[in-house]
């Protein structure tokens, strides 16, 4: 399964952002159960992007995340290429049109 590293600031945030040009962020909550239930797919579902950098953020460890990103709600799905967010996905994702989305937008960097 995808490694996601753990992302316990907003310093370590934006170093994992800037030191990775395909950058996949996930912010979660501890009592969230969409959260638990979509974070094993997303893994599974990123196994086929390998270009793409994993980080993991609990909202609840880093409070600042929801105004500096403009997070309303768990789980939020934030995907950057070279520090610029491309792609949003909150709340009920459609793993399918989430994997649609990745893959043009990596088309479009080929």
């Amino acid at each position: 399964m995808r490694e996601m590293e753990e992302l316990t600031s907003t310093e370590a945030i934006e170093q994992f952002i800037a030191n990775h040009p395909l950058s996949f962020l996930y912010v979660s909550r501890q009592d969230c159960s969409v959260c638990h239930a979509i974070l094993p797919k997303l893994r599974e579902l990123l196994e086929r992007f390998p270009s793409i950098s994993l980080g993991h953020i609990q909202a609840e460890a880093v409070g600042e995340i929801a105004s500096k990103y403009l997070i309303f709600t768990a789980p939020t799905l934030l995907f950057f290429i070279e520090g610029k967010e491309m792609l949003r996905e909150d709340r009920f994702v459609q793993l399918g049109v989430l994997e649609r989305k990745l893959e043009n937008l990596i088309e479009l960097l080929s």
